[in-house]
């Protein structure tokens, strides 16, 4: 299984959030399985038109995935893969 994990600033808007095993192709299937543990975290990822917002990146091994509106990447099965939330102001 691959194990998805989340910066701590999502915590604040997701209290107890923490690392997930989870068995999935790719991104899509892994955010869906993530929103069935974490519901309303998909609709804080990803826009209305189903691409990731420009806010949030999500990295697959160490590498920024490519499709932002399809959220099509492969996951491998022991993949790592990280949901950052940019972070702005001054």
């Amino acid at each position: 299984m691959a194990t998805v994990s989340f910066t701590s600033a999502l915590n604040r808007f997701f209290p107890g959030l923490k690392a997930e095993q989870v068995s999935a192709p790719t991104v899509c299937e892994a955010l869906a399985q993530i929103e069935r543990r974490y519901p309303g975290i998909k609709d804080y990822l990803i826009d209305e038109q189903g691409g990731l917002r420009k806010h949030v990146n999500i990295f697959v091994e160490g590498e920024l995935i490519s499709d932002r509106q399809k959220l099509s990447d492969p996951i491998e099965e022991n993949a790592d893969v990280l949901i950052f939330q940019a972070l702005s102001g001054g």
